[in-house]
């Protein structure tokens, strides 16, 4: 039953997701087969077959069960996929590259740690000629997406690759259109895919807990120069990669990404057009990205997101509120708002005055009554009940080697990752060439 509107209160949630995050590692893949099974068989099922590998047996001692995979980039991100992969069960990190030399060194000693004698690599091209890798895991700048994941399709890998797909759009598809003529696994870092939240949240959605959805508004604000230290000028633009246009497609690829992700997942559709305006206005550090973006997508059925970033203040965090006639869901929170329905007004005063033959002048049109509509201090409910911090990151690459186990590409992965690549892109082309950006059309399959 559904709760009485403006109560504050969700339902209870009945969900087997709903204790997931509490699970230790070793447990991980028992959470991840109750994941999809309870969501097997409904029809919110059928928008996320990526579930689907993650009902797997569960993982043996024989060889045949024991995925190989290559790490190719192990900086921030890279280190911390890979303390996830050392933690999942049947994985074996067999080989690690980084051209950066500290990066290269932590990451071996990490796997020597871990009982896993991990090959060491500069080039990433000489780690995919290793004979008996099943798959790569690519944590690389975003410039070099695009020409890894080729390389490691046309070498006959299975790839999971950061967000976000490419630096640019024709990238996008050369990379998707490839991905999808291979037989193999190909799979975008899009954790919030294997959130328990997110998937709880689109579940109400759909069954229209929130009526017809009328606007999302997703924003990232951070205080931070983004800026790491170098040992030497000639690193610079190496280490900070994210700074350059070359390599960077700065707020909109490293962060925006993920929320446009989501959207159009809610959407499940991509936007039509985008408008924008970006500006680097607070550090004035010779870096090439704009230091605060703003965009509004335009989507099918006269919905607009509304997506900004900042730079330079942290006051609002992050968010993606997704706003209903019925309520409104911040699902980086997990919380969810109900809107109160409208009363039918009361006879104002202006018209009981008219109704007496009350000259119009001596009615007030004005009184201490009002009161400024500022936003709600509710704190809402719980989406997700028992939640306790897992963001997906690591169930993603538990999927991505269940999916390789069992050699089950995930229908739909592809068109995630495309979609949210170049809508990321748009956003930036946008704002750099100051007119409406529309969309570029899908990849060749």
């Amino acid at each position: 039953m559904a709760p009485k509107k403006g109560s504050g209160v969700m339902r209870p949630d009945d969900s087997a997701i709903a204790h997931g995050a509490a699970l230790s590692l070793p447990a991980r893949r028992s959470f991840l087969r109750g994941l999809a099974a309870s969501l097997a068989g409904s029809a919110f099922a059928a928008e996320m077959p990526w579930l689907s590998p993650l009902r797997a047996a569960p993982v043996g001692q024989a060889p045949s069960d024991r995925v190989r995979l290559g790490l190719i980039g192990i900086g921030s991100r890279g280190a911390l996929l890979a303390d996830h992969l050392f933690k999942t069960p049947g994985v074996e990190i067999a080989a690690v590259c980084d051209v950066h030399p500290s990066n290269l060194a932590r990451a071996a000693a990490a796997a020597d740690a871990a009982g896993q004698m991990a090959r060491r690599f500069t080039d990433y091209r000489a780690l995919l000629d290793l004979k008996g890798i099943d798959g790569v895991v690519i944590a690389t700048p975003l410039h070099l997406h695009a020409p890894m994941a080729l390389a490691a399709i046309a070498a006959g890998k299975h790839v999971f690759c950061e967000k976000s797909l490419a630096r640019t759009i024709d990238d996008c598809k050369r990379v998707a259109t490839a991905a999808s003529r291979s037989p193999n696994v190909f799979q975008i870092g899009h954790q919030r895919m294997f959130d328990a939240r997110f998937h709880k949240a689109l579940s109400y959605m759909r069954a229209g807990e929130l009526g017809p959805i009328t606007q999302i508004r997703a924003y990232w604000h951070r205080n931070t120069d983004w800026r790491r230290a170098s040992a030497s000028p000639e690193l610079e633009r190496l280490v900070n990669w994210r700074l350059y246009r070359e390599y960077s497609a700065g707020l909109m690829g490293e962060l925006a990404s993920h929320h446009l992700h989501v959207t159009n997942w809610i959407m499940d559709a991509p936007p039509l057009a985008c408008v924008g305006y970006g500006s680097t206005n607070y550090w004035k550090d010779g870096r090439e990205v704009f230091d605060n973006v703003n965009v509004l997508y335009r989507y099918p059925g006269g919905v607009t997101a509304i997506y900004d970033s900042l730079s330079s203040n942290r006051h609002h965090g992050m968010e993606v509120q997704v706003t209903g006639s019925k309520g409104t869901m911040e699902l980086e929170t997990g919380r969810m708002f109900w809107e109160e329905l409208p009363h039918a007004p009361a006879l104002t005063a202006l018209a009981r005055q008219v109704e007496s033959g009350t000259p119009a002048a001596r009615v007030p049109l004005a009184s201490a009554t009002w009161s400024p509509e500022l936003k709600q201090s509710a704190t809402g409910a719980p989406i997700l009940a028992n939640w306790e911090g897992d963001d997906g990151t690591g169930l993603s690459l538990a999927a991505y080697a269940n999916a390789i186990r069992g050699s089950e590409r995930a229908p739909g992965m592809i068109d995630h990752a495309y979609r949210s690549g170049v809508a990321a892109l748009m956003g930036l082309a946008a704002m750099e060439e100051g007119r409406e950006v529309a969309w570029p059309g899908n990849y060749p399959a």
